[in-house]
């Protein structure tokens, strides 16, 4: 069996990643990143749905980058934004970060002896942020093939972002016919302590605009 490493934060896209990967044979080894977000709902999420997949291994890796800040996702003095229309880049962005975590995340797959790496970005509904692009995952493969004892071997280091060209509705329609349980999903940027989503955040804007154009309902707890 083909051995996959998936980018995994417990949220809605990396889980219909997660059903997808697990879906065309693989065997899945989770990812997951205690980087200095405001809450660890969504990790709780990962480590509940990863085990619910009876996925092979899951890891939580500590990768302290938001003490940098920079980014409305770990600062707790800068507000998160309910309205990035017009925004070439949101505050929510976090600098660095998917091109770190899929550094690490490709350390991870040398040492398991995985080839191909997942993840849920999507080029479609974001907020400009430019480590979701198409560009910066061809650029990446093509790094990761020149950097890396396995690439330079094999050749065959593969990224795969299969929700790249869909909008959070095809999302929802794709995770649906994967058997997705998104209420067991987080999006939320700033949840309550309750774990209730607060319903005004770019992420649950996303997230409800998706299920209401796939016409399905929302099984997400809002404040």
């Amino acid at each position: 069996m083909k051995k996959a490493v998936i980018l995994f934060s417990g949220g809605q896209d990396s889980t219909t990643v997660l059903a997808y990967t697990l879906k065309e044979g693989f065997e899945c080894y989770c990812i997951s990143f205690d980087y200095g977000q405001r809450h660890h709902h969504e990790l709780n999420a990962a480590k509940k749905i990863a085990k619910a997949y009876n996925v092979k291994e899951h890891f939580i890796f500590k990768l302290p980058i938001g003490e940098f800040g920079g980014s409305a996702l770990t600062d707790t003095n800068t507000a998160v934004p309910t309205n990035t229309a017009g925004l070439s880049i949101a505050s929510t962005y976090v600098p660095a970060r998917n091109i770190t975590f899929l550094s690490i995340a490709l350390g991870y797959a040398e040492t398991k002896g995985a080839q191909d790496i997942f993840l849920g970005v999507s080029a479609v509904d974001y907020s400009g942020y430019p480590d979701c692009r198409p560009e910066f995952i061809a650029a990446f493969e093509k790094a990761a093939n020149l950097a890396t004892k396995i690439g330079v071997e094999s050749g065959l280091i593969k990224i795969h972002s299969p929700l790249i060209n869909l909008s959070k509705a095809e999302t929802v329609h794709l995770g649906l016919e994967l058997g997705v349980d998104y209420s067991a999903t987080v999006s939320c940027y700033q949840l309550t302590e309750d774990g209730l989503a607060c319903g005004q955040c770019h992420a649950c804007q996303l997230r409800k605009k998706g299920f209401a154009e796939a016409n399905v309902e929302d099984p997400t707890r809002y404040i």
